[in-house]
């Protein structure tokens, strides 16, 4: 309907200044963390005085580092639908960021409680990284083409299963049923599906996207007035913007008379 430069733009304009704050603001950690780290090496190496205090620092850098990548893919879905998602893996982001700032720094004694700091870092860790791959798979879930929506489930229970998998040798201890061969197997198969899904799917998403099921497709300059009131109707309603230029465009049609109700007036003379 539009270019898309235009459409990424306008997209960025229909963004809550809320979330492109807190893009802003995870960007910026990130990019902070990674230098800080990188400096932190090179006057290591240099100096060759790399004590505990800097190494401390070091890992502190990377792990927050890392938490704000996933926090980054929560956010890619803050503006859509599925974006209650996004912010329960926001949260599960920051929990996972405290278990690792304990173990790392651990001013008090940690030593009868080591592995149930282990454990919920474990557990939080997956959870956070589970749910920064589903929302950025649940991007391509506007998709109106089925294919997406079979991989895109495929995958996701693909990935709930392996998260599962990897939850229950850290709480239960290693104690997983079955035989420890035949777990496993079977958990290779699954995260197999997973990563053949989390690339596949947004790259068939892609590649359908212009493709209309009905052979036909309409390209319209919209004025910026009327794209904007798509776009409050698409968020509205929860749909893409394209789904929803439709659904109103059909609506103005079936307000239309017949032609047994008007005619179209002929040339004046």
């Amino acid at each position: 309907m539009t270019s898309p430069a235009k459409s990424a733009t306008q997209n960025a304009h229909r963004t809550p200044p809320a979330v492109r704050g807190l893009r802003r603001a995870a960007i910026v950690v990130v990019i902070v963390s990674l230098l800080l780290a990188g400096v932190l090496g090179i006057v290591a190496l240099l100096s060759g005085d790399f004590g505990e205090t800097q190494g401390r620092i070091l890992l502190t850098t990377l792990v927050v580092a890392a938490f704000g990548l996933t926090a980054l893919c929560h956010l890619a879905i803050a503006s859509h639908r599925f974006r209650l998602v996004g912010y329960i893996g926001i949260a599960a982001s920051v929990a996972a960021l405290i278990p690792a700032l304990v173990l790392i720094w651990s001013w008090f004694d940690l030593s009868e409680s080591t592995s149930d700091w282990f454990r919920a870092l474990g557990v939080l860790t997956i959870l956070a990284v589970t749910l920064a791959q589903a929302n950025l798979l649940l991007r391509s879930a506007s998709s109106t083409r089925r294919i997406v929506h079979i991989g895109l489930t495929i995958t996701l229970v693909a990935a709930t299963i392996v998260a599962i998998m990897l939850w229950l040798p850290i709480m239960t201890e290693g104690d997983i049923p079955g035989s420890n061969t035949d777990y496993w197997r079977f958990f290779g198969v699954i995260a197999i599906i997973d990563v053949i899904g989390t690339i596949a799917v947004p790259i068939i998403g892609l590649v359908v996207r212009g493709r209309p099921d009905d052979g036909s497709r309409l390209a319209l300059d919209v004025p910026g007035d009327l794209l904007a009131r798509i776009d409050a109707a698409a968020a509205a309603s929860g749909m893409d913007r394209e789904r929803a230029a439709v659904a109103a465009l059909r609506r103005g049609l079936d307000d239309q008379p017949t032609a047994g109700e008007a005619s179209i007036p002929g040339p004046t003379a």
